[in-house]
């Protein structure tokens, strides 16, 4: 059985200027191949909910409801609410993702 998958607005936004940023400053062609990538790999998630580990930053301050996934060096955190995924951050894994994650995690 397969359970919907959904982009939050930030997840969105997120794989818009992380297509940006690519077309920009490498490829077209490399843009829209990341931005492929990345969307098979949070739309696998639908046939398994709770595929990936936790991101440590969040264990750190004890938070265990969220998992990520990766597209390398992207990281794909999301969280399963009521047999649902929502996808809430996509970003590149060399930022600083301890505040990335608090900020837009802990603020929600």
């Amino acid at each position: 059985m397969a359970f919907p998958v959904f982009l939050t607005d930030d997840a969105a936004r997120d794989l818009e200027d992380l297509y940006n940023f690519i077309e920009l400053h490498d490829a077209p062609e490399k843009a829209g191949h990341v931005l492929e990538q990345i969307e098979q790999a949070f739309s696998r998630l639908a046939e398994n909910l709770y595929r990936g580990p936790r991101p440590k930053e969040l264990l750190a301050i004890g938070l265990r409801a969220y998992r990520e996934i990766f597209f390398k060096p992207y990281r794909i955190i999301y969280r399963v609410m009521v047999e649902k995924v929502y996808v809430l951050v996509i970003a590149d894994g060399r930022r600083d993702m301890q505040t990335l994650l608090q900020r837009r995690l802990l603020q929600a």
